[in-house]
């Protein structure tokens, strides 16, 4: 299942003018779905919108282009809560708790300069319940690998 971006932008933007500043215009977005294609369609919008702001924080966004590094921060960190409410309302909690190890397992590694978030994402998409084969573990590599090159 191909998660709606657009669900992510139309909240963003009511949520803060600055999320709407943000927002790339959609000729400009790269919306690739690329670590919910291992997990189950349940998770996709919530594991692309913590994506994304992983994206915000460390990498290249697909949705968005925060104007500073402050606003990186925070739009980063409001993507991160909102995918975790929307873990929370699928009313798994273990699924709550292994995103936000996936955080905080991520932060630690970018903060150290250590390689190996993307096999934490897949890792991650796995503990969710994802059951995808090799070649789009491979894949979903590549794709988070390039938002970072």
């Amino acid at each position: 299942m191909e998660p709606d971006w657009d669900v992510v932008a139309r909240e963003a933007v009511v949520e803060s003018p600055l999320w709407a500043d943000a927002l790339l215009p959609n000729h400009e977005r790269q919306l690739v779905a690329v670590f919910s294609p291992l997990a189950p369609d349940r998770f996709a919008l919530a594991l692309e919108t913590i994506y994304e702001g992983y994206l915000v924080h460390y990498g290249r966004p697909r949705l968005f282009a925060p104007p500073g590094e402050h606003e990186a921060v925070l739009l980063g960190d409001y993507l991160y809560a909102h995918g975790l409410v929307r873990v929370a309302a699928v009313g798994e909690i273990d699924a709550v708790a292994a995103l936000a190890d996936l955080i905080s397992t991520c932060a630690h590694l970018r903060a150290e300069g250590t390689a190996g978030d993307g096999e934490a994402w897949a890792k991650t998409a796995h503990r969710l319940g994802g059951e995808a084969d090799a070649d789009t573990v491979a894949a979903a590599l590549l794709a988070h690998a390039q938002r970072f090159g």
